[in-house]
């Protein structure tokens, strides 16, 4: 209830700021922060479309060395995370959770300086990172099947023609470590280049009492990129990305007893060996349109292992309680497993697009067009080795080959001077080969399309309001369990449509820009991830299948805004208001219950997101930045009814900067908050009898570092 007067009175706050800033304003153009994920690029202000955008200071300001330390900034924006990072991504309530045995079509795009990483989000380390893009709502023109709920595009900082660089370091507590440096400049007249190369380290967050160890969960990450940008000559230019991900973490955070306490005899990695690359050339010699060619490859090798059993060979609990219905005794508990998933991924896109110029706008030059085609060659391998006593330590192995090729085009008309009307479609031919050593050998064949019209208008000089419909799909795929039934062999493309208004502004001289949006999502044939568990022997092992099992209802609101208070205080805004639910979706859970989720929320889908910061300079080089971000609690899972808890989390940095130099103390979490990012409802806990309960990963505890930074 505290939560929602909280909520209710910052909307009421900010309808009626923004009421009064219309009344005294002057007119003044909108605040120019440049998103490059879409065809053309565009200021933010002047995008309509529901779009955050996370700079370098903001990366800078929670000292964020991965994806997730910044997406709780984006409202409506969530990640789930099984494995040493948050690496699924849920933007308003749709999205993965994990992947295990089955191949996954994932619902959120990642794209890292024009290379295709979706599905890979390890990778997504911040250093050298100019901005993070984030895109809510279907893609399904830009994106295709790869964006149904969003895209999430990285880029890196790109080269400069004068020489510069920097030096960065950071220290911490859970023996943290950080240190990397950038260098970028001309290397001729028509060449610039930048590299970066940094290292992050940390024991991570949990004691494993059995080993007698305190960094069996831990971050040993190296990342490396280059930029090369090249203007061969005054109609040719190439930019030239590589990236070089070499991640070596641990992974051993799920505890028996929902602490960082962990007593596994055989700790579990997490890591991504990747290789990727990417070319982009424009050329304008053409009189009549510009054209751009983007192609990237990436090859990766993941390895994700854990500790099934999370305990010792035959642990039997000398010192624990182990409690039954038939009151306390002594485990003795002879389960012992490991589960080890090996993929490779290989992965390769080409995309060539035509673009008109000032010259060759249709009717009567009101018209810009955009035209396209697309093509994706996507293989993965898997090799799981599930190896325990009480199971047989088959191998199993699979191979996925995946192809798409797409048409696509946009047009965008100017209907007056103050409206504008952009309409596009995408139409994919998805191919889906399919096979393993279970004997199961699928192939399935989709041409799917998507879309999107949008009508903005510039009600003034510092207003953008806008309307738009748009369809996005998601390729449907095979199952791999063997037990599963014929009929549920294969699932089928889940669809949205989607219906989305938004108002932007730029207000009090540009003191204050403002975003909000409302939106409603209608999804179709949602593809669930099902699962339940089979007794073998002692141990518990769970089979998971995906199935065209629901429709469901997503809506919400979202607002963003920054506001410069005074010279030296300003304060940012983020909430994101979710509800969603299922209309159709039932199943029978492994006791053959039957289970009615009609009028359920989705999973990882919280009611209320909120981030808010407020920046004061004390002195002339010292600044202070206090924020606190809050979140509702949500379903871990659409099999089961264990929930995470709301929470409520501060952090803070102090910050001096004088000349080249800057310095920041940095505080996460300050409260010590425990809160989860992923959990399952089941029991592998020998010490009860066998009766469902919550296991979860906890996130990072309270964080204190220290960063340096030199510019030259």
């Amino acid at each position: 209830m505290k939560t929602t007067i909280l909520i209710s009175s910052i909307l009421l706050g900010s309808t009626s700021l923004i009421a009064h800033a219309e009344e005294i304003t002057e007119e003044t153009a909108l605040d120019t922060v440049k998103v490059s994920a879409d065809f053309r690029e565009l200021d933010l202000q002047q995008i309509p479309s529901a779009i955050t955008v996370v700079g370098e200071d903001d990366i800078q300001n929670r000292s964020a060395d991965h994806l997730e330390s910044i997406l709780s900034l984006a409202p409506n924006v969530n990640f789930s995370s099984g494995a040493s990072r948050g690496r699924y991504f849920q933007i308003r309530g749709i999205g993965e959770r994990s992947q295990f045995v089955d191949a996954v079509n994932p619902s959120v795009g990642l794209i890292i300086d024009g290379i295709d990483m979706t599905g890979l989000g390890g990778a997504a380390t911040l250093f050298d990172v100019e901005q993070v893009e984030i895109l809510r709502g279907p893609q399904g023109t830009a994106f295709g099947a790869n964006a149904l709920a969003g895209a999430i595009n990285i880029k890196s900082k790109q080269p400069t023609k004068e020489t510069e660089g920097y030096l960065e370091a950071k220290a911490g507590n859970y023996n943290t470590q950080g240190l990397g440096g950038a260098i970028s400049g001309s290397l001729t007249s028509n060449l610039q280049a930048r590299f970066a190369i940094n290292t992050t380290l940390s024991d991570g967050y949990m004691e494993n009492v059995h080993l007698n160890r305190d960094d069996t969960n831990n971050i040993d990450e190296t990342v490396a990129r280059a930029q090369l940008n090249w203007q061969a000559n005054g109609y040719n230019s190439f930019r030239f990305s590589l990236l070089k991900s070499d991640i070596d973490n641990g992974y051993d955070a799920f505890s028996l007893d929902n602490n960082r306490t962990t007593y596994s005899d055989s700790p579990g990695k997490d890591t991504q060996d990747t290789t990727a690359s990417s070319v982009k050339w424009e050329n304008t010699s053409n009189e009549n349109f510009i054209v751009e060619v983007l192609a990237s490859y990436n090859e990766s090798d993941i390895v994700y292992a854990y500790d099934e059993d999370w305990a010792y060979g035959t642990y039997d609990y000398p010192s624990y309680a182990c409690i039954t219905s038939s009151g306390p005794c002594i485990a003795d508990f002879n389960y012992d497993a490991t589960d080890e998933y090996i993929r490779n991924y290989d992965r390769s896109n080409i995309d060539i697009r035509f673009l008109s110029n000032t010259d060759s706008r249709l009717f009567n030059e009101t018209t810009n067009w955009t035209m396209g085609i697309y093509h994706l060659k996507r293989d993965e391998s898997l090799t799981r080795n599930h190896i325990g006593n009480y199971l047989d330590g088959s191998q199993f192995t699979s191979e996925l080959n995946q192809t798409s090729t797409a048409l696509y085009t946009e047009l965008s008309s100017q209907i007056s001077n103050e409206t504008i009307l952009t309409y596009g479609v995408r139409i994919e031919d998805w191919t889906n080969d399919y096979q393993d050593s279970g004997a199961i050998n699928e192939n399935k064949n989709e041409v799917l399309w998507g879309g999107k019209i949008t009508l903005e208008n510039m009600l003034n000089s510092y207003q953008l309001a806008y309307g738009s419909l748009a369809h996005g799909y998601k390729a449907g795929g095979v199952n791999s369990n063997p037990d599963v039934s014929i009929e549920n062999r294969t699932f089928t493309t889940e669809t949205n449509n989607s219906i989305e208004i938004g108002l932007k502004s730029s207000l009090l001289n540009d003191d204050l820009t403002t975003r909000i949006a409302v939106f409603y999502i209608q999804r179709k044939d949602q593809q669930v991830k099902s699962s339940y568990p089979e007794t073998v022997g002692e141990a518990e092992v769970w089979k998971e299948y995906l199935s065209n099992a629901a429709e469901g209802h997503n809506y919400g609101l979202e607002i963003e805004s920054h506001w410069d208070i005074t010279p030296t205080i300003n304060w940012d805004l983020s909430l994101g208001l979710l509800k969603t639910e299922f209309t159709d979706y039932s199943y029978t859970d492994e006791d053959s219950n039957f289970i009615d989720k009609d009028g359920d929320a989705q999973a990882h889908a919280p009611e209320y997101s909120l981030a808010t910061a407020f920046t004061f300079r004390l002195q002339e080089h010292i600044n202070l930045r206090v924020e606190s971000e809050a979140k509702d609690e949500f379903y871990f899972s659409d099999s089961h009814y264990e929930k995470s808890r709301s929470f409520v989390l501060i952090h803070a940095q102090l910050q001096y900067q004088k000349d080249n130099l800057t310095v920041s103390l940095n505080g996460h979490n300050l409260t010590n908050k425990d809160y989860a990012v992923r959990g399952f409802g089941f029991d592998n806990d020998p010490r009860t009898d066998n009766d469902p309960t919550q296991h979860i990963q906890l996130a990072a505890p309270r964080l204190i570092s220290l960063n340096g930074r030199y510019n030259f």
